[in-house]
């Protein structure tokens, strides 16, 4: 099925499609630098505060998947209409929030919503563009926003809270959904699901979404709570037997929330395993390079949004347009390990920057390396995870590709930051200053994420395909001219 508008038209929608992502990106990372103030404000306690964080992070990862089949079934763009709309409004009830109890039950509610319109977005610009130069260009523009909001969010968070206030890190949200909506509604046809007709998997859609969510709650309550404690252990352990109920559901019931025949195609596989572990490096390296910036070498929050540029620049230029003419030229396996190689190279020469460092000489080297990495690498793992799927299952893989990001990153940060603490310890303990000792600890993070995605890399290479087969039409699926917003068969 595809989308029947003109060219103009449909890169109108894709710039719009990009700017509903762009709003969900920039609140994982834009709240972290008002967290101080927020404290301040509302009188957050340190162990209270993280819920601010982690209750966004909860229903974000917890509702990705379901988020995905809901688009499928129910079709894509009322889906992103749906999460937008609720997403927004969150962010309204977050900007005028007067306690924590608001605040934080008003995050879950915004993470709900970024989880709907995180996992149909990407199927709606696969849908789109069909095309394969074409669709190589829009995934990179799509990976551009992923890979960079990141960084912006840091800079503007810093510039709102020093400027205005808290309040309009959540606030700002209110235009740009509000414009999101009424372009989307004039840009993208309204149309059935692409799997309209089958019924929800209700009990899968449970058992998944509540091991997804008990999951997420054990690895941001890891460092806290303990790894080997009893209520991790206990969380996890929870999660794996739900999980396994899941599996279990899905081989026997007759329209699957997630067809296990998925995990036959070997693109599907392969851009998952990568994907988990490219996002914990890639958490790794925002993270911890910005507390490196701020507790060791003394930068200010607009100091470390600004020393992320180069690197947005460089993925910038490969993004929006340079990676697609190379993935067009040598496919998708060589680019990918290419890049996550040099995201790799990247990760080991921030584990040597010293304490006492300086930007040009400690800092931009890697910050280039590392853009070029992710400029040249995101476009194809996103490209292998959905160029084989059937269009009744394009929402499905959208969600199980920004799962597989959001719990690598969620996992691989968890686990670093815990490294990074253990050696930070033991260097304070034999003695080193504090910088030295939170240095040290740093470079073990970096070493670690420079490992995992080294080892993504020989995955990629090793396994993935060169290019990607065109996938099998649904089954007594319309004509392409009679379907919703878009989806033909991918055929990059």
């Amino acid at each position: 099925m595809t989308h029947n508008i003109e060219d103009r038209k449909r890169w109108l929608a894709l710039v719009v499609l990009c700017l509903g992502v762009l709003m969900i990106v920039l609140d994982s990372t834009i709240v972290n630098v008002a967290l101080p103030s927020i404290a301040a404000d509302l009188g957050f306690s340190e162990t209270s505060l993280v819920w601010v964080v982690n209750g966004y992070m909860l229903t974000f990862g917890g509702f990705l998947l379901l988020g995905g089949r809901l688009g499928d079934l129910y079709g894509h763009r009322k889906l992103f209409l749906g999460g937008i709309t609720l997403f927004t409004l969150a962010s309204l009830a977050c900007g005028i929030a007067n306690s924590q109890a608001m605040l934080v039950c008003a995050r879950a509610v915004q993470g709900l919503g970024g989880a709907v319109v995180s996992a149909v977005s990407l199927s709606l610009i696969m849908n789109l563009f069909i095309e394969p130069g074409e669709r190589a260009k829009a995934m990179g523009v799509y990976g551009f926003v992923c890979a960079g909001g990141g960084s912006i969010g840091v800079l503007l968070g810093g510039l709102l809270t020093n400027v205005l206030s808290w309040h309009w890190i959540f606030l700002v949200n209110l235009p740009i959904g509000i414009a999101v909506y009424a372009l989307c509604l004039a840009l993208i046809p309204a149309g059935r699901g692409h799997a309209h007709g089958e019924r929800l998997d209700v009990s899968g859609a449970v058992t998944v979404t509540a091991a997804l969510m008990l999951a997420v709650y054990a690895i941001v309550n890891g460092n806290e709570a303990g790894w080997t404690s009893t209520q991790t252990l206990g969380l996890l352990g929870a999660a794996v037997v739900l999980l396994a109920a899941f599996l279990v559901i899905e081989s026997r019931v007759q329209h699957p929330l997630m067809p296990l025949g998925l995990f036959r195609l070997r693109s599907i596989a392969v851009a998952n395993v990568v994907g988990v572990m490219w996002a914990a490096a890639m958490f790794a390296w925002f993270f911890i390079s910005a507390l490196y910036l701020q507790r060791v070498l003394n930068y200010r929050p607009l100091g470390v949004g600004l020393a992320f540029l180069p690197a947005n620049l460089i993925m910038g230029s490969f993004s929006l347009g340079l990676s697609a003419r190379i993935v067009m030229r040598f496919g998708i396996r060589a680019p990918l390990a290419a890049g996550l190689l040099l995201a790799a190279a990247g990760l080991l020469l921030f584990a040597r920057a010293p304490a006492d460092g300086h930007f040009v000489m400690d800092v931009l080297p890697g910050m280039m390396l590392l853009g070029f990495g992710a400029g040249i690498a995101f476009n194809p793992v996103l490209l292998a995870a959905m160029s084989e799927v059937k269009p009744s299952e394009s929402g499905l893989a959208s969600g199980m590709v920004n799962t597989a990001f959001m719990m690598g990153g969620a996992l691989g940060l968890a686990i670093l930051a815990s490294l990074a603490a253990a050696r930070t310890s033991s260097l304070a303990q034999a003695g080193a200053d504090t910088v030295t000792a939170l240095n040290g600890g740093y470079h073990v993070a970096f070493m670690f994420g420079g490992a995992l995605a080294a080892a993504a890399a020989l995955i990629g290479a090793t396994l993935l395909k060169r290019t990607m087969q065109p996938p099998a039409q649904d089954e007594g699926q319309a004509s392409p001219q009679h379907s919703e917003a878009g989806s033909e068969a991918p055929n990059a």
